[in-house]
């Protein structure tokens, strides 16, 4: 007898406890494929929402994530922290699996992207025009709500908008 799967499908609490971890996440783990390995690998980021609300972030050129997202766009963002008491894993999460897409200077959006992102990103006003760093947008694919013990739910792209 197969067991009941305890995920469930998105509804309108999950959906806005998604958007919310979402557009308040100002940092989030971003899980790659190393292209020397193909082994997984993990880099804390710093990420925001886009003017249309697909999660973005800057990042460098030089960084091992950067040349993993050339080689394969395919990559996880996890965002939610824990609390500061009880158990972690009692505390909402969220990942959202997608295809990275890089933003070169020079592109349409670059400039409006920019300047929502110091918005969001005052501090990276010391290094957002080094020529290393650039945007980064995930188009989502799927998505996973941990909202805590039994409140599992999966998502799709238009849950999130």
């Amino acid at each position: 007898m197969p067991k009941p799967d305890p995920v469930q499908p998105a509804n309108d609490a999950a959906r806005n406890l998604a958007r919310l971890l979402l557009s308040t996440a100002r940092f989030a783990a971003l899980a790659v494929l190393d292209p020397a390995t193909s082994t997984p690998a993990l880099s804390r980021i710093s990420i925001a929402c886009d003017l249309h609300g697909a999660p973005m972030s800057l990042i460098s050129s030089l960084s091992m994530h950067h040349g993993a997202l050339v080689t394969n766009a395919a990559a996880a963002i996890m965002v939610g922290e824990p609390g500061p008491k009880g158990d972690p894993l009692t505390y909402p999460r969220l990942m959202v699996q997608g295809v990275a897409h890089l933003i070169p200077r020079g592109d349409p959006e670059y400039d409006a992207l920019r300047d929502h992102w110091l918005a969001e990103h005052p501090k990276s006003r010391l290094y957002i025009d080094f020529a290393d760093f650039g945007f980064v947008r995930f188009a989502v694919t799927s998505a996973m709500l941990n909202g805590g013990f039994g409140k599992a739910f999966r998502l799709i792209p238009d849950d999130l908008a």
